[in-house]
């Protein structure tokens, strides 16, 4: 009997609300190979502060199934649905895999995720801060908190450290 190989590829689940670890968790014992990508951050609370291990993406596992296990990861209380693109399954690379898992091995590197739609050359306006009112061009993003800003009216770029939701992306007709 000639056995049918089937092509396991890495796909992207969301989760219910603060589930990933429950899913983790449940998807390795039933054998499925999964990767939830997790970083380090320090929580302050009232009285003590302690350092916890958090997801890097919420809502967020990965998962290499084949067709076959493909609907099986769904029949659980933790999945809701794969992330999609035009509809269908997005297959990530095992690449990318790959080097997440080699770039978070990394202890000593900070690693902050951010889903701001600025790149360079947009145009923005700073909405709190010293700076509130002034507009400049991005040059440059470095994490969720570090913006380089060139003012054209001041001739000199500024390195500053403020937050993406402190910075409004204007449209070209403002």
């Amino acid at each position: 009997m000639k056995t049918i190989s089937r092509p396991y590829h890495w796909h992207a689940i969301y989760t219910k609300s603060r589930a990933e670890k429950k899913l983790h968790s449940l998807l390795s014992q039933q054998g499925i190979e999964c990767y939830l990508p997790m970083k380090k951050e320090l929580r302050q609370w009232s009285d003590r502060k302690k350092w916890v291990e958090e997801p890097l993406i919420r809502s967020y596992i990965f998962i290499r199934v084949s067709e076959r296990e493909y609907y099986d990861v769904l029949n659980n209380d933790y999945a809701t649905r794969y992330v999609t693109f035009g509809g269908k399954a997005a297959h990530i690379p095992d690449r990318q895999i790959t080097s997440l898992k080699t770039f978070l091995s990394d202890a000593n590197r900070c690693v902050e995720l951010t889903h701001e739609d600025l790149s360079h050359g947009d145009e923005v306006e700073i909405l709190a801060g010293p700076l509130k009112g002034a507009m400049g061009e991005v040059i440059q993003i470095r994490g969720q908190h570090r913006v380089v800003l060139r003012f054209t009216s001041l001739g000199c770029c500024v390195h500053t450290e403020i937050k993406l939701d402190e910075i409004k992306k204007l449209t070209l007709n403002q």
